[in-house]
């Protein structure tokens, strides 16, 4: 009978194993060997710990447990609703490793894999019990006892004379210890999903609470400022995005009430009310995707502007730009936003309905870039509908828009006009929309592009098409016309989804 022990992080407990001595012809024979652990594996608790034929008597269920426990809060939290710092204090044992102070800075560089990796939890702490010595703390998920160090490990510790022999550390953990995600992972119902991701704008936490964490969301707001430098004022969406002004409504959950903020998004300014106005921080790389797009002399029109992430950037381009937003809140702070960012004289702003914007300044404009000396024209029109909601609707926009004779089809103005979509085929689905609203089919002139996965099951895509010669102009008629035109350069169809 042999007797099997565990001596660092756990109890002394004895296990005793009928049955499983190893001869030595045994431990030369891999079969043999194969058959011992799978006899051991019957007797709960014993696991191997290394190469070198060694058990534990840790048991595989308290491990598990002990592991997913050691850094976590107090369990008592549970069910928290007004935060209480004070109730997240909690002593756990640490191994560490005894060290001369001087060879600190050279040892550390060679335990990197053994040492604690925990932010805000310092690795190297003064001896309580020798001034001239530290202790290092040690990764307690991997190291037991002076045999968890590696051959490389303990041959610097050799050649630093420091004794391999591991010792235990109290270490108190208090609410700075812990990371957000698992401050909410303990005070939510188990099981529940906890909210630790957020938009950011400006000194601005944006959250979408669900159902079940509204009850906490008072408690969520302060640990969100608390664990995010910079954040100053938490909100979270009570309501649906408005169709006509894209804003909606928002409570503070904690922290200041001022929702004037101030973001900077590939290397522009923006500021504005963000209680007022419509801002997504998560569509920046599109931003940059629209706008290297576009060539110096290019035309662009924003038909649904927000406070100019497109019109900005693209009037640094020494781009024209014409800019429109319906929202009187929008309106005021693009034409703050063109100022701040010192492209006010090259974009042209208005107040207006998407509608009356293309049918009136889009429609003058088109009407002298596409007359009798157009020819002469190199430079691209570009028009930009990022209204996912309803831009594809406001296509109907552009049929007969024209008088006249149409020009050269390569010089009709490219459409990217963004809309949402929960089909399986989401791709496919937006270009039928969208034909089914012009009276064509696009699915062989269009480029489709995923933009962002907005919810389970819900894509936000950009659909890229130039507007054939039978759509803008009056008095023509289709035939074929629209399979003609120029193809746009692909991006994303259906068969990447």
């Amino acid at each position: 009978m042999r007797i099997l022990w565990r001596p660092f992080g756990f109890s002394r407990r004895l296990l005793k194993v009928e049955s499983c001595r190893v001869t030595e012809a045994e431990s030369l024979s891999p079969l043999a060997w194969a058959s011992l652990i799978q006899k051991l594996s019957r007797a709960p608790g014993i696991f191997l710990l290394d190469q070198r034929k060694r058990f534990s008597t840790m048991p595989e269920t308290e491990t598990n447990q002990r592991d997913s426990e050691l850094f976590s809060p107090p369990s008592d939290v549970r069910g928290m609703t007004e935060l209480d710092r004070t109730a997240f204090k909690k002593t756990i044992t640490i191994p560490v490793l005894k060290v001369r102070k001087e060879i600190v800075n050279k040892l550390m560089r060679s335990l990197k894999r053994a040492a604690l990796q925990r932010p805000g939890i310092k690795r190297v702490i003064e001896d309580p019990e020798d001034e001239e010595s530290r202790l290092i703390m040690l990764d307690p998920y991997k190291m037991f006892t002076d045999d968890s160090f590696e051959k490389g490990e303990l041959s610097i510790l050799k050649q630093l004379n420091v004794s391999p022999q591991i010792s235990k550390y109290n270490l108190e953990l208090t609410y700075e210890n812990f990371k957000s995600e698992e401050i909410l992972k303990a005070v939510l119902p188990e099981g529940q999903d906890v909210t630790s991701g957020f938009s950011r704008v400006g000194h601005i936490a944006h959250l979408n609470l669900r159902d079940h964490q509204l009850p906490y969301k008072h408690l969520i707001g302060q640990v969100m400022i608390d664990k995010n430098p910079g954040i100053t004022s938490v909100v979270n969406k009570i309501n649906n995005i408005d169709n006509t002004y894209r804003n909606f409504q928002m409570e503070v959950l904690s922290g200041e009430e001022n929702m004037m903020t101030k973001v900077r998004e590939n290397n522009y300014t923006y500021e504005f009310d963000f209680s007022k106005v419509y801002w997504n921080p998560r569509l920046s790389t599109e931003h940059s995707r629209i706008t290297e797009l576009l060539k110096p002399g290019d035309v662009l029109f924003d038909v649904f502007a927000g406070v100019g992430p497109f019109a900005i950037p693209v009037a640094k381009k020494n781009c024209t730009v014409f800019a429109n937003d319906l929202n009187p809140e929008s309106h005021k702070w693009l034409l703050h936003n063109c100022k701040l960012n010192k492209v006010d004289q090259k974009v042209k702003v208005f107040n207006l309905d998407g509608k009356d914007f293309v049918q009136g300044p889009v429609r003058e404009e088109l009407m002298q870039q596409l007359g009798p000396l157009s020819k002469e024209r190199k430079h691209s029109v570009h028009i930009v509908m990022n209204l996912p909601a309803k831009a594809i609707e406001f296509l109907s926009a552009f049929k007969s828009l024209l008088d006249g004779q149409p020009c050269g089809s390569e010089l009709f103005p490219i459409v990217h006009c963004y809309s949402f979509s929960k089909d399986a085929n989401p791709a496919k689905d937006v270009q039928q929309r969208a034909g089914t609203v012009l009276g064509i089919s696009l699915e062989a002139c269009s480029s489709v592009h995923l933009v962002r996965n907005v919810a389970p099951n819900k894509e936000m895509l950009c659909i890229t098409f130039r507007i054939p010669a039978a759509i803008l102009y009056k008095n023509q008629t289709l035939n074929g016309d629209n399979h003609e035109d120029p193809p746009i350069k692909r991006q994303r169809t259906d068969k990447d989804f």
